[in-house]
C-alpha cells in the first residue's frame, strides 16, 4: 500500500539514522521523522513522499519512550545544532555506538566486533571551545545572533546555548548590542550586502584564555574603539580580539586575511602535556577532555616503541604530531593549510621537539614523497582520505595505519579501499566528543603483516632453484604493458582469492577475508589471472 502525503498514521521508532533522525517502517515503507526516540509509539503526518523513503512529523506522543526526557534547550526543536536534547545520554550513546558499528559491518564489511565499545563525556554541557554565531535579523530587524534552522539559512535566535562556553555567549551578546547601537549592519547573503557575517570566539580550557574574531565583509567598521572596551571589561580572561575578512560569496566562514585589533594573534592551551598557540585557522578539537582521551588512543594504537618514523597527515596545529613524537624517533606532520603549518612549527619549538618536522602540502601528494615509514596517522576532514591520498598509503604499504575520523561512513568505505587491498583491521574504538549532536569520532587501528610492493625471493632447498615471487607491483606492470590499462592492487588481491592462491603459493596475497570487496570487472579479472599463469601462480 502506497502512504499518502498528509495522512497520519500510528508507528513505533525503531532506530535512529546517521544524522539523529527516528526511523518507522510505515504499510513497509521508510519513514524518517525528527526529534523523535527509540520506543516512541507516535502518530505521524506524512509530509513528503518519494520513490523509496517518507517523511513525516510527530502529530501526537501516544506512549514515550523510555529513553525520552524533557529538552533543557528552549531552542532544541528549531536549531539545527543539536539532536539528541530530548534522549537521555545513555540513549545518545547506544545510538552513536550502533551508527559507528553499522557503517564498519555495512559500508566496511569488517567484522562488528572490532568495534570496542565508545567513550562517553563526562560533562554534555557547555564543552565547546570553539564558537562560530552566524549574525542576521529577525523578522522585526533586530540583529540577532544564535545558529541555522536545518538545511536554512535561517538563523535561530539564541542567546544561551547548553554546548557553548558561557564566556562565548556572553562575548556574541556584547557584539550583537554594539551592532545594534552603531547600526553595524549583519552581512545579507541574498544581497551579498552588509558588514558582520560570523562573531568567533575560541577558549582555552587549560589556559582559560579567550579569544575572540569578527568576521567582516568589509574593512572599516565604526566605533572599534567603543567594542574592544566593553569586550575586555566583560572578559578579562579576553587575550586577543581580531577581524577577519571575507568578502567570498560562498558559505565559507573565514577568510584569507586575518588584522589584530587588539591583544594577541593566538590563543595559548594545553593539550596532551603540549603547550600549543592556535590562530583562528588552526584546527584544534573543541571538546578538550574528549580530546585528550582520543589522542591518547590514536597513541596507543600506534604502538610506538621508541623507534619508528611517523607520519601525521592532515596534522593541524600539530597536535596528534607531538603526542606521538613523545614515543617515536622521528614525527613528520603535514597539512595543507599555510597558517597551521605555522602554527605547528612554533608549536614544536615552544615544546623543544626536535624530532618532529612540518610540511605544508596536500595529504595525497606529501604521502608519496615519504619512505620508511613504520606508523601512518590520518585525521582527515568529514569526507575522508580521497583517491589520492588512498592511493598513496597504498604505494608506502606502512605497516601500521592509525585513522582517526570524524564520519563514520567515509572511515568505512576508506576502511574497505584499504582492507580490500592487504590490510586488516584490528580493533576500533569510539569517542563521544560532541554530546547532544549525531557527530562522533572514531579510531581503528589497520596492520599489514608483508608488504605486497616489495619483491620476495625464496631459495628452494630441495632443488637450489631461485624462484622470484611477482609482487602485486609485478604484476600491474604485466598487464599494463600487455593489455593496455591499470588494475588496482585491490583487484588483483580480489583475484587471488578467486583462484584459490594461499599464503604459501603467494606469500605476499592478501588473506581471505568476511567480505567481498567491490567486484573486478570481468575484463580485468581475465588480464590478472593471465599475469598469475604468466609468472606460474596458476596453472592453465
Amino acid at each position: 500500500m502506497e502512504l499518502m502525503k498528509n495522512k497520519v498514521y500510528r508507528c513505533r521508532i525503531s532506530d535512529y539514522t546517521a544524522d539523529g533522525t527516528g526511523f518507522a517502517k510505515i504499510e513497509g515503507r521508510a519513514v524518517f521523522v525528527p526529534r523523535t526516540a527509540v520506543g516512541d509509539c507516535c502518530d505521524v503526518r506524512i509530509v513528503k513522499v518519494t520513490k523509496n523513503v517518507a517523511f513525516g512529523r510527530v502529530e501526537k506522543l501516544v506512549t514515550p519512550s523510555s529513553a525520552r526526557i524533557t529538552p533543557a534547550c528552549p531552542a532544541s526543536d528549531k536549531c539545527g545544532g543539536c539532536c539528541y536534547q530530548h534522549i537521555t545520554y545513555e540513549e545518545e550513546l547506544r545510538a552513536k555506538e550502533k551508527k559507528v558499528r553499522d557503517a564498519l559491518t555495512r559500508i566496511g564489511k569488517q567484522d562488528g566486533e572490532k568495534l570496542l565499545g565508545i567513550t562517553g563525556a563526562e560533562t554534555t554541557e557547555h564543552y565547546r571551545n570553539k564558537a562560530q554565531y552566524p549574525v542576521g535579523r529577525d523578522r522585526e530587524g533586530n540583529i540577532v545572533t544564535g545558529f541555522y534552522r536545518p538545511r536554512s539559512h535561517d538563523i535561530v535566535p539564541v542567546e544561551r546555548c547548553l554546548i557553548q562556553s558561557e564566556k562565548a555567549d556572553r562575548l556574541a551578546g556584547i557584539v550583537r548590542e554594539w551592532m545594534t547601537e552603531f547600526a553595524v549592519p549583519p552581512y545579507d547573503y541574498e544581497t551579498k550586502r552588509g558588514t558582520i557575517r560570523h562573531i568567533y570566539v575560541r577558549t582555552g580550557e587549560k589556559s582559560g584564555e579567550c579569544q575572540l574574531t569578527l568576521i567582516s565583509a568589509t574593512r572599516k567598521l565604526p566605533e572599534l574603539d567603543r567594542l574592544i572596551e566593553r569586550l575586555r571589561a566583560a572578559e578579562p580572561s579576553l587575550t586577543g580580539i581580531l577581524i577577519n575578512h571575507n568578502q567570498r560569496g560562498d558559505n565559507v566562514i573565514l577568510g584569507d586575511r586575518t588584522d589584530v585589533l587588539w591583544g594577541e594573534p593566538m590563543l595559548e592551551d594545553r593539550l596532551c602535556g603540549n603547550t600549543f598557540l592556535l590562530s583562528p585557522h588552526a584546527f584544534y578539537q573543541v571538546n578538550h577532555a574528549q580530546a585528550e582521551r582520543l589522542y591518547a588512543c590514536a597513541v596507543d594504537y600506534a604502538g610506538l616503541t621508541g623507534g619508528e618514523t611517523v607520519l601525521d597527515l592532515y596534522c593541524g596545529a600539530g597536535t596528534i604530531t607531538l603526542a606521538l613524537a613523545a614515543h617515536a624517533k622521528h614525527a613528520v606532520g603535514v597539512e595543507i593549510v599555510p597558517e597551521a603549518i605555522e602554527n605547528a612549527k612554533n608549536n614544536a619549538r615552544r615544546n623543544g621537539a626536535e624530532n618532529v618536522e612540518f610540511y605544508c602540502a596536500d595529504a595525497g601528494q606529501a604521502a608519496g614523497r615519504f619512505s620508511g615509514i613504520d606508523v601512518l596517522v590520518v585525521d582527515p576532514p568529514r569526507k575522508g582520505l580521497d583517491e589520492t591520498a588512498r592511493d598513496a598509503i597504498l604505494k608506502m604499504q606502512p605497516p601500521r595505519v592509525v585513522y582517526v575520523s570524524c564520519d563514520p561512513a567515509t572511515l568505512a568505505r576508506d576502511v574497505a579501499e584499504l582492507c580490500g587491498a592487504g590490510y586488516t583491521l584490528e580493533k576500533a574504538q569510539a569517542y563521544d566528543l560532541f554530546p547532544r549532536t549525531f557527530h562522533v569520532e572514531t579510531v581503528v587501528l589497520l596492520s599489514r603483516e608483508t608488504n605486497p610492493l616489495t619483491v620476495e625471493v625464496r631459495m628452494e632447498v630441495e632443488t637450489g632453484e631461485v624462484k622470484e615471487h611477482p609482487t602485486y607491483k609485478r604484476i600491474q606492470e604485466y598487464v599494463q604493458e600487455k593489455y593496455g590499462f591499470k588494475v588496482h592492487t585491490a583487484y588483483i588481491a580480489e583475484v587471488k582469492r578467486m583462484v584459490g592462491l594461499d599464503m604459501h603459493k603467494a606469500p605476499n596475497a592478501v588473506e581471505q577475508r568476511k567480505h567481498e570487496y567491490h567486484p573486478c570487472p570481468p575484463e580485468k579479472v581475465e588480464a590478472i589471472k593471465d599475469a598469475l599463469r604468466h609468472f606460474g601462480l596458476i596453472s592453465e
